[in-house]
């Protein structure tokens, strides 16, 4: 009785199981697939027939087509400037908020509310806002000349200088990012024994040693979480680029991100979807590399 209650509840286990590993297999396995088999070939979408050329996309990526190679090899230079500022930042920035959050006691909820809003905006909505207060018109130039900072403010507005463009970008990506790090260092630091730190000031540690020689210590496996998540964001993200300058001004916000996507669907009836998929799958793989890296040292910390 109690075996056939068991092969009951296995295969009602089974039933609510399978759809998700139905469309797992639809949206995931066979999209993953096909677009590795892309990546190997010639295709504008619109014909009936694929022309293979094996790894002449990736080498053409890389160094071999003279119109295409310089482009990705300029975006690949911006990608890794993202990548390292935007973890980088996003740490600086989240770890403090965290400890001053996790110091007061008023308010607190009302300012971790304030702090986290920007993440549960709509991304187009929150993209668009930026833009406007970017604009040569706009609130952040208007502020600075009133606070007499107008040597500051950007006449032909902060994403249409091609030296303020990128890091403004990376500025906007921070603060989207700051929110989440923000929570995960909050909630690190609430679970850390209170009795460790009292210890540490019995034994005369300041404030600033506490914080350096054991809490940040403690705290190190979430860091490697915000720097993995910022790293896979920086890494894949186009939207930010699309909507707030389209890779622009002269090419000069453009990234392997914004890249693929308008090999895919910016170039009209030339072949190129092959080239997209290739430049993707090359994300891709980049992304598993320090994914497995990240692990790596996060085992040989623990």
């Amino acid at each position: 009785m109690a075996s056939r209650f068991r092969s009951r509840e296995a295969w009602t286990g089974y039933v609510f199981v399978l759809p998700a590993v139905g469309l797992f297999a639809v949206m995931g396995l066979y999209t993953v697939g096909y677009g590795l088999a892309l990546s190997f070939a010639q295709w504008n979408g619109f014909t009936p027939q694929w022309t293979w050329v094996g790894f002449g996309n990736y080498l053409d990526l890389i160094y071999r087509d003279p119109a295409i190679a310089p482009v990705v090899q300029g975006a690949a230079l911006r990608t890794l400037v993202v990548m390292i500022a935007v973890p980088v930042l996003t740490v600086l920035v989240g770890f403090p908020l965290a400890v001053a959050l996790n110091h007061i006691t008023r308010l607190r909820a009302a300012f971790r509310t304030v702090f986290f809003l920007p993440q549960v905006t709509a991304g187009i909505a929150l993209f668009y806002a930026w833009t406007y207060a970017l604009q040569p018109d706009g609130s952040l130039n208007y502020i600075l000349r009133h606070l007499g900072l107008g040597s500051i403010a950007q006449p032909q507005g902060w994403l249409g200088n091609p030296s303020t463009a990128l890091p403004t970008l990376i500025v906007v990506m921070v603060l989207g990012s700051v929110p989440v790090a923000m929570l995960l260092y909050l909630t690190g630091l609430q679970s850390i024994d209170q009795s460790v730190v009292d210890a540490a000031r019995v034994d005369g540690a300041s404030g600033l040693r506490t914080m350096t020689a054991i809490i940040w210590p403690l705290l190190l496996p979430i860091t490697g979480a915000v720097v993995m998540l910022n790293l896979r964001y920086a890494l894949q993200d186009f939207q930010t680029f699309l909507l707030m300058t389209n890779g622009g001004p002269g090419g000069h916000t453009l990234v392997l991100g914004l890249e693929s996507y308008n090999l895919a669907f910016v170039s009209g009836f030339k072949p190129t979807l092959g080239l997209s998929s290739a430049l993707g799958w090359t994300l891709f793989v980049v992304a598993l590399l320090l994914a497995g890296i990240n692990l790596r040292v996060l085992r040989s910390r623990a």
